[in-house]
């Protein structure tokens, strides 16, 4: 079609196309025929994005309203491109700045430390105080800020040298003094400032806990490094940790004390008296010794930290020492031994084990859960894929629930026949075991044949079986 518009075929008067007909007859916008962009008129969109959202816009701002089908993109590829009528070499973010006055980040001016420090007498006028990087917008230099200036500065950008900062700047031309850099600090200072800190948080400070409140440009950044070099008065040698440590108590986890089998096991002692259990690595903290956890101290029995020798644990440790259960050495199983176990069970009880049969007197710490989770998994030296219930059905011909043979309509009717030769009545659901069956119970047949299980059809019932089988003198003079 679109080519039969363009050379005149089959009947068509040619010189057109699909595009230009949309266009001419439904108002569909044609990329091959845009109308004429005149910067006067994009300027007055702009005036009008400003106007409604408080900023310019920009190359991705979107549709223009003013303009329905036109987008910022579009506007700034003809500025760029020169198409639509417009001279080209231009952007939208250039001719903003240019009519504007719009900042232009892909085009920032040059900056010269002289002119810094014209913006920051002008600063200083104003507050009484030096500017630093955090102190927001220049009002001498629309849509600069102090933070611009101060990482020009130090990355050497916009014709600075770089390597340096505001701060510096200002203390090297200036002559004035730079306090985060020159005002001296003594350890009473610090700790008064540690204080507060406390006070505040709840917390002691450390090396990156950022800014002091009571001390505007320090950090504690830079008090440790004072501490640790001997800058700004301190004699050095120490850090923020060390001196907390030793003026306050506060433990330095890169100094911490040493330990010794013995401690930890008298810690253990305690919290097993306290808890009733003996501790592990998910424990906690070591109840009286401030700073102390058991993970921790696990962790130094096994790297051979802290004075330990190394290549232990503590649930090693208290099995060698306290002989406690440790879950990660457990003795391996035998089936022998599981059945005799078994035997034993079933001696005392009358029943067979299941793995919700408890704990197992003949081996102390040992329940029928974890052997048949070993049996399950093949773990403490079975093979696997088995069962408690399977190797007892097995092994000692029970009865495996979930394992029981299929039932079938015939074999049931010689079962209630039998039932009633011998008490010459139908069975019942509730009449108990099925002496012909070993394990079977009329309520499991019954359960079988309504639902359909175990190789049943289903929907059927025990009297409707009943009824099916030859009757005898006997049960017909019983049911009549």
């Amino acid at each position: 079609m679109d080519a039969s518009l363009a050379v005149g075929l089959r009947g068509l008067p040619g010189g057109s196309s699909l595009a230009q007909l949309l266009a001419a007859h439904r108002g569909v916008r044609n990329h091959l025929a845009l109308p004429p962009l005149a910067v006067g008129q994009i300027l007055g969109w702009g005036d009008g994005h400003r106007a409604r959202t408080g900023k310019w816009p920009r190359r991705d701002s979107g549709p223009i309203p003013e303009a329905p089908s036109e987008t910022w993109k579009a506007v700034d590829k003809a500025l760029i491109d020169g198409h639509r009528g417009l001279p080209g070499g231009s952007s939208l973010a250039r001719l903003l700045q240019a009519e504007r006055g719009v900042r232009n980040p892909a085009a920032v001016p040059r900056l010269q430390c002289w002119e810094i420090l014209f913006w920051a007498d002008f600063h200083h006028d104003r507050t009484g105080h030096w500017p630093t990087a955090n102190s927001g917008a220049i009002p001498e230099a629309p849509g600069e800020t102090w933070a611009r200036v101060d990482d020009a500065l130090r990355a050497g950008i916009r014709g600075l040298p770089g390597g340096g900062s505001l701060a510096r700047l200002l203390h090297r031309r200036c002559e004035k003094p730079n306090h985060a850099a020159l005002s001296p600090l003594t350890t009473e200072r610090v700790l008064a400032w540690a204080d507060a800190h406390r006070s505040r948080s709840g917390n002691w400070p450390m090396c990156g806990s950022g800014t002091i409140t009571d001390a505007p440009g320090e950090t504690w950044g830079a008090v440790d490094e004072a501490l640790r070099f001997g800058r700004r008065g301190l004699s050095g040698g120490s850090s923020l940790p060390q001196l907390l440590a030793t003026e306050r108590g506060v433990r330095n986890s890169a100094a911490v004390p040493p330990l010794t089998r013995e401690q930890i096991l008298t810690w253990a002692d305690a919290h097993h008296a306290r808890t009733g259990h003996w501790p592990t690595t998910s424990s906690g903290p070591v109840d009286g010794v401030p700073g102390e956890t058991w993970s921790a101290v696990s962790a130094a029995l096994n790297t051979g930290s802290r004075g330990l020798p190394g290549g232990g644990s503590l649930a090693r440790l208290l099995t060698q020492d306290r002989g406690v259960r440790n879950h990660m050495t457990l003795p391996p199983f035998a089936v022998e031994q599981i059945l005799a176990w078994a035997d034993a069970y079933h001696v005392r009880t009358g029943a067979w084990p299941c793995v919700k049969s408890g704990p197992i007197p003949e081996s102390p710490g040992e329940t029928w859960t974890t052997v048949g989770t070993a049996l399950s998994r093949g773990l403490r030296g079975l093979r696997g894929r088995d069962s408690l219930a399977r190797l007892l059905a097995r092994e000692r011909g029970t009865r495996n629930p979930a394992a029981v043979p299929a039932l079938s309509v015939e074999q049931i009717r010689q079962w209630v026949r039998a039932h009633c030769r011998r008490t010459g009545c139908w069975p019942r659901r509730n009449d108990g075991p099925i002496p012909e069956a070993p394990g079977e119970t009329w309520a499991r047949v019954y359960h079988a044949l309504r639902t359909g299980l175990r190789g049943l059809p289903g929907g059927s019932s025990l009297a409707q079986v009943a009824q099916e089988c030859e009757a005898t003198p006997a049960v017909q003079s019983c049911v009549s």
